[in-house]
């Protein structure tokens, strides 16, 4: 198991995906259990963009709640298309949002968060968890990281 990341120097954001994305294969085939890789995913995400946060909500029941993240503390129960994560279990698409004052019903978790991006993953067809990524820059997101973390779903979606 690798213990560390690493990532070309003066890498523009998709090199860095690119360089990551295989490492976090790596770094969770093999274990089994879904909080740990969870955690390692967070972490790896945080470590390689410093993302103000990230991490994971899954679906229990009629909510989605608080699993594994980086950052700090954090909402811990969300109603289904309540917020930008409730809208990505609702909908099953991912969410990219440039200010979160912007989207109607945002959830402030942190008032510090500016720009968020959320993405599901499925289970037998159904939402069991959404990734979510905060920034406490506006406008942080865009198109190469919803590829990018996409392509990190489809690895996730395995784990479950």
């Amino acid at each position: 198991m690798a213990e560390s990341i690493f990532l070309p120097e003066n890498a523009n954001k998709a090199e860095k995906y690119e360089a990551l994305l295989p490492q976090i294969e790596a770094l969770i085939t093999g274990e089994e259990d879904l909080t740990a890789n969870l955690a390692n995913i967070s972490a790896a995400l945080k470590e390689a963009f410093d993302f103000f946060w990230v991490g994971f909500y899954l679906v229990k029941g009629e909510q989605l709640v608080l699993g594994p993240f980086q950052g700090p503390i954090a909402c811990t129960r969300i109603a289904k298309g309540k917020g930008v994560c409730g809208a990505a279990w609702k909908e099953g698409k991912t969410q990219l949002v440039p200010d979160v004052d912007a989207f109607p019903g945002h959830i402030a978790c942190s008032s510090a968060s500016k720009s968020e991006i959320v993405l599901p993953a499925l289970k037998d067809g159904e939402v069991a968890l959404v990734l979510d990524i905060d920034s406490n820059q506006l406008n942080d997101f865009d198109e190469t990281d919803a590829k990018h973390l996409e392509q990190l779903m489809k690895v996730i979606e395995k784990c479950l």
